[in-house]
Order: C-alpha cells, then structure tokens, then sequence
C-alpha cells in the first residue's frame, strides 16, 4: 500500500522518533511517548503501528531487507563455506548495531506479512547457502536456516551482555568457535 506524501511523512518522523528511543537503550518504546515525540496523536501512532512489534518490525525492515542481500550474495560465493561465514558475520554485526533487528530475529513470531515475507527470503537464500555449504563438505549435514537464526541470537547475547572483553573480540572468538562446531 503508497502512503500520501503527508502520511508518509508522518510514518518517518514516528519511526525517527522510535529510532531515536532504540539508540539510546530504550527497547520498550510507549507508543504514547513516541507519538509524542514526534509530534502526532496517539492514534495516529496506533493507525500506523497497530502494536508495539508492529513498530519493531517497521524499525528492523531496512536491516532485515539489507540482510537478505547478504544472504543472497553469500548464497553466490564459489567458497559456500566463505560466504556461510560471511553471512553469519554479518547478521550478528546487523544485530548488535540495530537492537530492533535483534529482537526481531529473536522473537521467532512476527507480525507484519512484510517481515514475513523478508523474513521467508531470508530463511530461503539462508538455505541454498547451507545447501552448497553442505554440498562443498564446509558443514555438517543437519544445520537448518532456523538454527542459523537460534545459534546467532544467541552469540549477540553473549557479546553484548559484556564481560568486559572487547565486543569485535568476542564476536570474532565466538564466530571461530560457532563455525568449528558447524564443520563436519
């Protein structure tokens, strides 16, 4: 569905405004408070975003559609085993930079036909990385797309749920350590 130019607008400066709570740490985005912020009634807010995911989703779109580039550009790569690395590495670095993909992604249950769509592109490009990984003797035989998913949530909770080690330290450690456990 085309917004109007003004609704338009008026979509932009809600997920601004949302944006803008994300960045600063505050994941549970009141929907009062966001409509306020940028400047529009709390209906208006809610004609936009039915729910408070529906606003997550809207917000993780952009991330979520530029990782399924990725996983289709890792899908290409001659070394399958390269581009499952490369992938992987880049929907962790997607998540620890955009929280609102992160949470997204961890949910597992979404709402939006469009972030279900996106995420069905996703899952599909995400397999035939897996088939070919799988086909090149880079992985073992029964990873799936949705353990891809699991297994990289749950390293964008370890490293940012800190010790004190350095964030790209840890991602690299931990990338070594997941495709070890994947190699046959």
């Amino acid at each position: 569905m085309t917004l109007r130019a003004d609704s338009a607008r008026v979509r932009a400066r809600m997920l601004a405004a949302a944006r803008a709570r994300v960045d600063t740490g505050d994941l549970e985005l009141p929907m009062n408070a966001v409509a306020k912020e940028a400047g529009v009634g709390v209906g208006t807010m809610y004609r936009h975003f039915a729910t408070r995911q529906a606003l997550l989703e809207a917000l993780a779109a952009p991330s979520l559609q530029e990782l399924v580039l990725e996983a289709h550009a890792a899908a290409a790569s001659p070394d399958a085993g390269a581009g499952l690395s490369a992938l992987i590495r880049e929907t962790l670095r997607r998540q620890l930079t955009d929280p609102a993909l992160a949470l997204v992604l961890a949910s597992g249950d979404v709402e939006c036909a469009d972030t279900r769509g996106l995420l069905g592109h996703l899952m599909t490009a995400s397999q035939e990385v897996l088939t070919r990984a799988r086909a090149q003797g880079a992985i073992r035989a029964d990873l799936a797309p949705d353990d891809l998913r699991r297994l990289t949530c749950g390293i964008r909770y370890a490293v940012s749920s800190g010790s004190g080690e350095d964030a790209t330290a840890a991602l690299d450690r931990y990338l070594e350590i997941l495709m070890r456990g994947l190699r046959p």
